[in-house]
């Protein structure tokens, strides 16, 4: 029998500036809410852009980074699976399905909400990066040949 596999990677904006918390035992938890257009053929025959909307978890110091570096507008990758979760509220049995990042790659610049090149990838395991300093792409300068 084949192993199972659960990988999603996305790329788009965010919707919402990111929210930290912290879990019971303290580890950070950021909320992501990411919007990923998809194109298709409308009745028409013309191009048209749907909207897909994905709520992102990210935990550890990968969520402190996003929280500090990220805002609604920006552009990020996102690579991580799909965790699917239920609760209730109110007397009503709730779910939802919402991807567990891996890893976020922050693309364009701190002041661009509409993309270009560039950015930072940022592990899960990455250490914390001091204020004021925004992982950024390598320069012409920065490349030995």
């Amino acid at each position: 029998m084949a192993a199972s596999v659960n990988r999603v990677v996305v790329v788009g904006n965010l919707t919402r500036d990111p929210e930290l918390r912290h879990t019971p035992s303290g580890t950070p938890v950021c909320s992501l809410r990411i919007a990923v257009n998809t194109r298709r053929k409308d009745a028409s025959g013309q191009w048209a852009d749907k909207a897909n909307y994905f709520s992102v978890s990210v935990f550890g110091q990968q969520a402190e980074n996003c929280a500090q570096y990220l805002a609604k507008g920006r552009p990020v990758a996102i690579d991580g699976r799909l965790e699917w979760r239920e609760w209730e509220q109110d007397g009503n049995k709730r779910e939802a399905v919402e991807i567990v990042a891996d890893s976020v790659q922050f693309l364009g610049s701190r002041g661009d909400g509409d993309g270009g090149g560039g950015g930072g990838y940022i592990p899960a395991d990455a250490p914390a990066t001091p204020a004021g300093d925004f992982p950024s792409s390598p320069t012409d300068d920065d490349i030995p040949f």
